[in-house]
């Protein structure tokens, strides 16, 4: 493999931007009370302000992935940092729910063009044996997002600077885009696959029209007042689903380009993953968002405290990451199960002493349970991946690892989601802080329901033997790359004296 220079800061130049998108999912959460108190924003919009972002990022994940290859990563990374840059404009600008909804969807579309990039990117400038570090170093910069994302967003909201309040929280993104795109258009080269797949614009639709006929119904039946009509949108919903899934049957069949691998699906070991995936992120965001609701609507916390009370959380996940790493290959799957129960107890602990508190409850007291909680996340994510891929083939590893993106993301979306509108159901009009304490159980226990599907579907994940297997594999694939890069260095021509 040729050596690419600076690709070490065309990686981190990518990896910031990166960091941008995931620090932009979880500031917002904290900021949605001060929107709802300056547009009025009802209900429904502040699910969709963070719903409908990630959403449009699920859907256009894998399109933005493959319009890199074909066209050139660098310029689809310079389309997607541009257009975020000005679509988080357009959201500081926002004189209404509706308006900034609509930037949000667009933020989430370009996000979609942006991230894929990164991961592209290492593949082709790191041999596999290099890789690795790299992987490592994505994750950690992840870890890093969810502990600065409502600890930054807290900041500026009460900081106020220049009396903007919560439009900061976007605000922040046009200096860093702009110094992005700069950076990315000198230092990032251009790359293009030698194989490209082609692109699914029907599929993507079809996904779409899917996702919104199930969505709307559900984050709109409470203002609507649940009429029976509602269940149009899911019955066709329903036939566009099985449409989906005969069209992208037929797309492998024909081309191999269909925007999720439905032969994939047959292998109970990523079907497993896909529901475990799903479930898990999708319970962790319903408990995050009304808890954060919670601590400044039921307790009066300001946007900083309310952030900093989710510090310990993603403090444990980073620590419970050092602690996981080594047992991968040992333990397998029932790190994942046990993830799921950890996880789940942590949760209910948190809640349990948000509960006997009441209002004299402060962030300390749930430190523990919080750190508890995030060991859980980690005894999760840092295993998935490499459990549920363990029976797919080396060759539909990165068609694999996209489906996975698409449904961490659409997984978060519906947690939002279904959690904001038990939530808001239960508050109806009364907004005391002992039924907003009442609305928030409601969306714990549907956080543990989440995680209790994500430990049954992880008990179908492949066993230990094909994960040290699958580890196997892949440690031979780095050891012959690197002896292959290992000859070419051998057979360069000596430097002349």
């Amino acid at each position: 493999m040729t050596t690419i220079p600076h690709r070490g800061l065309a990686i981190g130049i990518l990896l910031f931007a990166s960091f941008m998108d995931l620090l932009d999912v979880t500031i917002v959460q904290v900021a949605l009370p001060s929107i709802d108190a300056d547009l009025g924003a009802s209900e429904a919009q502040l699910e969709w302000i963070v719903g409908g972002y990630m959403l449009a990022f699920a859907v256009a994940l894998i399109t933005g992935g493959r319009l890199g290859d074909l066209y050139g990563r660098r310029r689809i990374f310079l389309v997607g940092i541009a257009g975020f840059t000005l679509a988080s404009a357009a959201a500081a600008a926002a004189w209404s729910g509706e308006v900034l909804v609509a930037t949000r969807i667009a933020q989430g579309l370009f996000a979609a063009l942006m991230v894929p990039q990164l991961l592209a990117c290492v593949q082709a400038f790191y041999s596999p044996r290099e890789r690795a570090p790299m992987y490592g170093l994505i994750g950690g910069v992840s870890g890093l997002a969810a502990v600065a994302g409502p600890v930054l967003g807290g900041w500026l909201i009460d900081a106020d600077l220049w009396g903007l309040g919560w439009r900061t929280v976007f605000l922040i993104n046009i200096p860093v885009g702009i110094a992005i795109f700069a950076l990315a258009a000198r230092f990032v080269p251009e790359t293009r696959s030698p194989r490209p797949m082609r692109l699914d614009l029907p599929g993507v639709l079809l996904l779409s029209a899917v996702v919104l006929a199930f969505m709307v119904p559900l984050v709109e039946g409470r203002a609507l007042g649940w009429p029976a009509w509602l269940w149009i949108p899911v019955a066709v919903g329903a036939v566009l689903l099985a449409v989906f899934v005969v069209y992208s049957r037929r797309r492998m069949r024909r081309d191999g380009s269909a925007l999720l691998p439905m032969p994939l699906f047959a292998d109970r070991g990523f079907s497993a993953g896909i529901v475990t995936q799903a479930a898990f992120q999708g319970a962790l965001n319903a408990f995050t968002l009304p808890f954060i609701i919670y601590l400044q609507v039921g307790l009066g916390f300001d946007a900083l405290t309310a952030g900093l009370n989710l510090l310990a959380f993603s403090l444990g996940a980073m620590l419970g990451t050092g602690l996981v790493i080594p047992l991968v290959a040992r333990l397998g799957k029932v790190l994942v199960t046990g993830g799921s129960v950890v996880l789940a107890a942590g949760v209910l602990w948190v809640f349990a002493i948000v509960s006997e508190a009441g209002a004299s409850f402060t962030g300390w007291a749930a430190v523990w349970p919080m750190a508890l909680a995030g060991v859980g996340l980690a005894l999760i994510i840092i295993p998935l991946v490499d459990v549920a891929l363990a029976t797919v083939p080396v060759a539909d590893a990165g068609a694999a690892s996209g489906a996975y993106s698409t449904f961490q993301q659409l997984g978060a979306a519906v947690g939002v989601a279904v959690s904001t509108t038990v939530f808001f159901t239960i508050i109806g009009d009364d907004w005391s802080r002992e039924h907003v304490l009442e609305a928030l159980q409601a969306s714990v226990w549907v956080s543990v329901a989440g995680l209790a599907v994500a430990a049954l579907a992880s008990l179908l994940l492949p066993g230990r033997a094909s994960v040290q297997a699958h580890l196997e594999e892949a440690r031979r694939l780095a050891e012959a790359d690197a002896e292959a890069a290992a000859a070419d260095a051998a057979q360069q021509p000596a430097p002349v004296a």
